[in-house]
């Protein structure tokens, strides 16, 4: 659906950021790291959540010794997050963090600088840099005035060349800004003049109220136009929702569909019953069912509903007293309102079950497939019988 900007590629543990990587989704820890157990917690809920990569702040030396264990029973990749310790940079590359979040320019003193690149070099362990229109240099704001995108992308670009000096370029940067606008902005200035993977996110988006949509607009736009290669959504509220609001503007998106896209209509008076609390209910419900990737419709009356309810995977056009029922484009037949959402989810069931049916041919398939190739690859150099193929 749209061409995607030429990045380099980092690898932050085992997941891949940059190139023709998926989008990956973080988050962040907002749990003391020293309190391992409770932060163990928090990491388990935001990978169960969708959570590819996972943030934990490190401002004593107390969570930098937390680390080692928290790395080797996370699940997920680990992100130190450092701000002006050299020191506790080096102790998290120690503790075995899959990647540090640190501005150099902070560290002031070249020679820590060229510390902490040498031995993230050594490890294979990226280093993201993480310019916010909050904590911008008084020198760039007194030349522009304010936190302007031109702003952001002089201090990432001088941020970036910080650690180039000493021949470090496994790195990904950010330029954040709560102002919508000027974020875009800012990553599409940025995304002009290198190929460094972009981390995108608004900053301090607020509650999910208003943090939501300006995410979803900042974020979502530049997806939309190929800029970005890992999302932080920051929300004022438990991490598990900045999770949950990124799984939902990729998928929007088309980008990855890990769960169900409800489709409901926003009711008029034309509804025949109150759509509001069916389109809850069944959301409800369904979140509660472990469904692959599918779309569900909910519809309020005979005009769009029939259309809209036979184009998703499942469906239901709501009429008086009654609703009509359709799955994967055929028409069901008629369920009475008091059994509208449990016919609707009996049949998300069935349906769920088919998809993965196809899902496991389609990997056998492919491992016949890779298995013939084994027997032709053996065959070719003479350790194999001979491929009745």
């Amino acid at each position: 659906m749209y061409e995607r900007r030429r990045s380099r590629q980092v690898k932050v543990g085992s997941v891949a950021v940059g190139g023709d990587a998926p989008i990956s989704i973080q988050s962040m820890t907002t749990t003391k790291t020293d309190d391992v157990q409770a932060t163990l917690i928090q990491v388990h809920e935001l990978a169960t959540q969708g959570a590819d990569i996972v943030r934990v702040a490190v401002p004593h030396e107390g969570d930098a010794k937390a680390l080692p264990t928290i790395v080797q029973e996370g699940g997920v990749p680990i992100i130190a997050d450092i701000h002006f310790s050299v020191r506790l940079a080096l102790m998290s590359l120690e503790a075995g963090v899959h990647g540090l979040r640190l501005n150099p320019g902070n560290m002031r003193n070249p020679k820590h600088v060229k510390e902490v690149a040498d031995a993230a070099r050594e490890r294979g362990v990226p280093i993201r840099i993480g310019v916010n229109a909050g904590s911008l240099d008084r020198k760039l704001v007194e030349k522009y005035g304010r936190p302007t995108s031109e702003a952001l992308v002089e201090s990432a670009l001088y941020e970036i060349g910080l650690l180039e000096e000493h021949g470090f370029t496994d790195v990904k940067v950010s330029v954040k800004h709560q102002n919508v606008a000027e974020m875009i902005n800012a990553y599409r200035l940025l995304a002009t003049q290198t190929d460094v993977p972009l981390h995108l996110g608004v900053t301090e988006a607020g509650t999910p109220k208003q943090g939501i949509v300006k995410s979803a607009i900042g974020i979502g736009t530049l997806l939309a136009e190929g800029i970005g290669d890992t999302i932080r959504v920051s929300l004022t509220a438990e991490p598990v929702e900045e999770v949950k609001v990124g799984k939902q503007i990729l998928a929007a998106l088309g980008i990855r569909q890990d769960t169900f896209d409800l489709v409901a209509c926003p009711s008029c008076g034309r509804a025949e019953l109150d759509v509001f609390a069916l389109a809850q209910e069944v959301e409800e419900r369904i979140e509660k069912m472990d469904l692959p990737p599918m779309q569900i419709a909910v519809m309020g009356c005979e005009v769009n509903g029939p259309g809209e309810a036979r184009d998703a995977d499942i469906g239901i056009a709501a009429g008086p007293g009654r609703g009509l029922l359709f799955s994967k484009g055929k028409q069901i037949g008629w369920v009475p309102h008091d059994r509208l959402v449990d016919a609707l989810l009996e049949e998300a069931e069935r349906v769920a079950a088919e998809i993965r049916a196809e899902g496991a041919r389609d990997d056998g398939v492919v491992e016949v497939l890779k298995g013939a190739g084994r027997r032709n690859a053996l065959l070719q150099v003479g350790l194999g019988p001979p491929n009745p193929n």
